[in-house]
């Protein structure tokens, strides 16, 4: 066992090494040591679980739209709708997670939602249709609670690997659910159901699993290395901070929107391919429903290693360049993914577009991974806002996507996702116009002052006030600025190790 403070015998011995703040400094994926590991396989599976339960209408799609007689307009709209009203639920879990922890923030969100997936086996218009959807697509939020719980429980040299695992983990969700649904569906209609009924049963798989999981999260995790947020601020360890000042930090810092734009067209594209993929092969290629999901589940499932790939790129990155290694991985990697997406969109044979399919995966997913490895670094104390706000420019990317390409009958679905892939491509630039004063961006090295290099302790003590630092509310930012120095990486140069 590692101590994480020899000077305080009241503090527990944790099963992982850890740094000053108690986040572990390694992840072990095959142990559930408490709490670093616990929180890992507690969150990535929810996630997941919240993924299975928004995407599950998609593989069904054309038995749905038999019954229900929806026009290609109202499936599109219900494609948005499934996205859009995560949009703004991401920001606020963001918030509540500053604020109550991710513990309590994800399971109350999940336990709301979850009835909504149950009505999915009542609807009967194409209205009822639109509505369940949007609402099940809340809790596509709980990835923001999924990547602040990693960022307050890893280290700096880790943090973006375990943020891209325990997000791909649970995003691999919206591919098995394009293999679990046929399956259900088909075992359903063997026992005796008739079609317009089996899918409506099916969906009470997707509905237990997500209650089951919100209840494990609120019985089995914790918050934070040293405890929950309720009991450490009432003993006086973790001060009860001001959600506008919180709020505010994060939305003066253009390096939030930045991310949020660029996010919005890597899993922004990634939600939209959810969502019209397997009804694209489907309608296109002429192959049976199971196929089709089949085809369709290879993009979602090749998250399990594409996007923690894109994590461990990050981090192999920093340590060797710093912060500037990171930036630049994003920017080449989702580049080459938008140039997948025109070519994907472009070739007419069956099995040319599987072979793409797979290669855009690979790199779209990535480029979620890689940039969540930048996020944790924007801002130590609004560090749930940070994330909400770049998780929703995703959400929104993927409404806009859908909205402009994909709805009604103005673009064919091919051209549709090559124009997508353009798009891809053009909101992928901005990554240039990323700079951390103390580290630098991609073309510039870290700025200096008076003769000095500023430092990673000036970057984070500017969200705090002087009268917050005298009640000593700064300290844990302090930690991480120490911490953070690993993102001067070792062959490029960067600021000195600031004075204590």
């Amino acid at each position: 066992m590692a101590n994480p403070d020899q000077t305080n015998p009241d503090r527990p011995n944790f099963l992982l090494p850890v740094d000053s703040e108690h986040k572990a400094t390694v992840l072990r994926l095959f142990t559930v040591a408490q709490p670093h590991m616990r929180a890992f396989h507690i969150t990535w599976i929810s996630y997941f679980c919240s993924f299975i339960s928004t995407f599950a209408a998609a593989p069904l799609l054309p038995i749905i739209r038999d019954n229900l007689n929806l026009t290609a307009t109202e499936i599109g709209n219900a494609g948005i709708a499934s996205v859009s009203g995560a949009v703004f639920a991401r920001v606020v879990m963001g918030s509540a997670c500053d604020m109550f922890g991710p513990r309590l923030a994800s399971s109350a969100l999940l336990l709301l939602v979850s009835p909504a997936v149950y009505c999915f086996s009542i609807i009967n218009s194409a209205a009822s249709f639109l509505v369940v959807r949007f609402l099940v697509g809340f809790s596509l939020a709980t990835f923001v609670a999924t990547q602040f719980w990693m960022s307050t429980m890893f280290s700096t040299t880790v943090v973006g690997t375990a943020n891209a695992v325990s997000a791909g983990w649970g995003n691999f969700g919206g591919g098995a659910t394009q293999i679990i649904m046929p399956y259900v569906f088909s075992i359903i209609l063997d026992m005796g159901a008739v079609r317009f009924t089996a899918w409506r049963i099916a969906f009470f798989i997707p509905s237990l699993m997500q209650t089951t999981s919100a209840f494990s999260i609120f019985f089995l995790a914790q918050d934070l290395p040293d405890g929950n947020f309720t009991d450490l601020k009432k003993s006086g360890e973790k001060h009860r901070d001001e959600i506008s000042r919180v709020f505010r930090n994060a939305v003066a810092n253009y390096r939030v929107w930045t991310l949020a734009l660029t996010y919005g067209y890597c899993f922004g594209v990634e939600l939209t391919v959810d969502n019209i993929i397997a009804q694209y092969f489907y309608d296109r290629f002429n192959v049976n429903l199971h196929t089709a999901g089949i085809i369709a589940a290879s993009f979602g499932l090749a998250n399990i290693f594409s996007r923690p790939t894109g994590g461990i790129i990050s981090d192999a990155m920093a340590k060797r360049f710093g912060m500037r290694g990171r930036l630049w991985a994003l920017w080449t990697v989702q580049s080459l993914g938008g140039l997948l997406c025109i070519v994907l969109g472009r070739v007419g044979s069956l099995g040319a577009s599987i072979a793409v399919l797979v290669a855009f995966s690979l790199c779209v997913q990535a480029s979620c991974g890689l940039t969540f490895g930048i996020v944790p670094f924007i801002s130590r104390r609004s560090l749930g806002i940070a994330s909400g706000m770049t998780g929703g420019g995703g959400n929104f990317g993927a409404l806009l996507t859908q909205l402009i390409f994909f709805r009604g009958s103005k673009y064919k679905t091919e051209t549709g996702i090559t124009l997508m892939g353009v798009m891809m491509i053009c909101c992928t630039l901005p990554v240039v116009l990323l700079y951390f004063p103390q580290w630098g961006g991609m073309f510039c090295g870290p700025s200096s002052k008076e003769g000095s290099e500023s430092t990673e302790e000036e970057y984070y003590m500017n969200e705090w006030s002087s009268t917050e630092k005298d009640k000593g509310f700064h300290k844990g930012s302090l930690k991480f600025a120490n911490n953070s120095r690993s993102e001067r990486g070792k062959r490029v140069g960067s600021a000195p190790t600031p004075s204590p």
